[in-house]
């Protein structure tokens, strides 16, 4: 019997090989190159397909991106409550990914017929300049029902695809939960030589051959994206739904009030869990911290106590310290979230106002013109050259120091990027400066030639940013996996993508109050004439305070504990060892 034991277990153990691993997060970083190669030319492009050839104001055009940006990451808490709750996170990658590939093809049948869209006032002579409209009625239906399908579909996978990626390591094997650090790194680096692609080659084919070329090619990419993660699915360690992560967090709340007034036990094992024996395999038990004790409430048995009462027992009179713990979690994540929301405004900047610098400067390098919006790549291409030094050179070095598997931890690599977009706009602040100098000394504020300066000047800024979202993009994926328990690692994942989104949508708010309050630094459709520098400076010191929020935060936060069940298991290998 014995040996039937250990045959069926070195059966599983052979099948457990077989799936998961490098082998099956090739096809992750494919699908991720692939997807946000389309989503991130559009992105950072947008703004002047709205404003050539939607005509919309510089200002509306600027908001219309930031609000559909905005849009397509605070929509990966949908997906990844739908990941957590119903689908695998595999199936919600796939079902996402059609309903972008759905959004391309509509934008891609409005680019192509002009009939759907308005005349561009550059196309207009001088004397027919009173049909120059913007796109409304159908049109604009048109416009914002493809550009929200797509992020929609965007932000599904963004909240299910990290989450499957790290799956196929094991954190509880020192050699997996190694690879799965570096998964995150290779996970950017993907992500970014996706975007590299799509800032050049899209952009390129976009600014020379029209849009509906540069939509299909977003659409042809899409595609391929959901072939590769569907042709990986035999590879796959698949999770299983463990139902939805809000419900269990809301029977918290409503059992902690219904027992407001017992009083909390100091010992850990007079509260609620489920016995070792009904526990399964997959089941994480988080110990019981300190923070939030009127929480713990929720834990504690009316029988255990001698409370007389009608109230039966149920998950939402009575629940186990796990799920207690489970909401502490997403209580303390919380404010770490709202400290990082004010860089991705910044981001949302060089997305908008800083594409728009582009295009008046010089965008000729060794007689090849540039396209404004290509000049992203700055950013990218230093994270394409630091994500590999960074993972390869510097983890290792700092991990001997530290003792840390990741090197650093999560919290301090968030910090050092928030540090770092300080920095980035107070130099766009100085670039913007020079720029409006040279355009005063040639006479050109009101021209519309490109200025005797070249582009590469703001390479300064989105160098400098790139290094900050190096840190700080891939710091939250992993702290909100590796913090979030294991019923709602999608949820996590896609909360640290909302910073983002988050982010996109004060910006719309804060240009609109900095317009008020200043008198109109950025109202005017000339750059020449607004006062961007002041903008940007007024982002950097704003980004300082916020920096010493986000200290406070980490440094409240409380790190999770998880309880061991495995110690007998590592002893008998470590012995089996010897």
């Amino acid at each position: 019997m014995n040996k039937g034991i250990c045959r069926n277990m070195s059966t599983q153990q052979r099948l457990q090989r077989r799936v998961g691993g490098n082998r099956a997060a090739l096809f992750i970083y494919a699908m991720e190159g692939l997807e946000n190669m389309a989503f991130v030319a559009n992105a950072v492009s947008l703004v002047t397909y709205f404003f050539g050839y939607m005509n919309f104001s510089l200002t509306k055009s600027a908001t219309t991106l930031t609000n559909y940006s905005g849009t397509a990451f605070i929509l990966a808490l949908l997906g990844g409550l739908i990941s957590d709750t119903y689908l695998s996170r595999f199936k919600t990658c796939v079902l996402f990914a059609c309903i972008e590939l759905l959004g391309y093809g509509l934008l891609t049948v409005q680019a192509h017929f002009h009939q759907l869209r308005p005349i561009p006032c550059k196309d207009l002579a001088p004397t027919q300049m009173n049909q120059c409209k913007a796109a409304t009625g159908g049109q604009a239906a048109i416009l914002y029902t493809g550009l929200y399908l797509v992020a929609l579909g965007t932000s599904g996978i963004k909240a299910a695809l990290p989450g499957l990626g790290a799956d196929q390591f094991d954190d509880k094997d020192p050699k997996e939960a190694a690879q799965l650090s570096s998964f995150f790194n290779w996970f950017l680096f993907s992500l970014t030589t996706g975007a590299i692609v799509g800032v050049t080659f899209i952009i390129w084919i976009g600014a020379n051959l029209g849009w509906e070329w540069s939509f299909t090619v977003s659409t042809i990419a899409v595609l391929f994206a959901t072939l590769f993660i569907c042709m990986g699915q035999s590879l796959y360690r698949n999770n299983t739904p463990k139902g939805s992560p809000l419900i269990r967090i809301i029977q918290v709340f409503v059992a902690a009030l219904k027992n407001r007034q017992l009083r909390i036990p100091e010992n850990s094992d007079e509260l609620h869990e489920i016995h070792e024996k009904e526990r399964g395999d997959n089941y994480e038990v988080l110990n019981r911290t300190d923070q939030f004790r009127f929480l713990d409430r929720a834990a504690i048995s009316r029988s255990s106590v001698g409370t007389a009462t009608s109230i039966t027992s149920g998950p939402w009179n009575l629940c186990t310290v796990t799920q207690v713990e489970e909401t502490k979690i997403l209580i303390r994540m919380l404010p770490i979230i709202f400290s990082t929301i004010f860089m991705n405004t910044c981001l949302a900047q060089l997305q908008t106002f800083t594409i728009q610098q582009s295009t008046t400067m010089n965008t000729k390098i060794m007689g090849f013109k540039m396209p404004g919006p290509s000049i992203p790549v700055v950013p990218l291409l230093f994270m394409f050259v630091l994500i590999p030094l960074y993972d390869r050179v510097f983890v290792p070095l700092v991990r001997k120091i530290t003792g840390i598997p990741t090197g650093i931890r999560h919290l301090q690599r968030i910090g050092i990027g928030l540090v770092l977009s300080a920095i980035s706009m107070a130099v766009a602040g100085f670039v913007e400066t020079r720029r409006k100098s040279v355009a005063i000394q040639h006479n050109m504020v009101d021209s519309t030639e490109p200025l005797p300066m070249s582009v590469f000047w703001l390479g300064y800024q989105y160098g400098i940013f790139g290094a900050a979202d190096m840190f700080t993009l891939i710091g939250l994926l992993e702290f909100f996996y590796a913090e979030s328990s294991a019923g709602m690692k999608s949820l996590g994942t896609a909360i640290s993508w909302c910073s983002v989104g988050l982010g996109y949508f004060t910006s719309t708010l804060v240009v609109e109050v900095v317009n008020k309050v200043s008198g109109g630094w950025l109202a005017s459709n000339n750059l020449n004439r607004d006062k961007l520098n002041y903008f940007y400076w007024l982002l950097s010191l704003i980004s300082v305070v916020n920096f010493g929020f986000y200290l406070a935060c980490a440094s409240w936060y409380r790190y999770k504990t998880v309880e061991d069940k495995q110690n007998d298991s590592k002893d008998d290998v470590d012995i089996a060892k010897v």
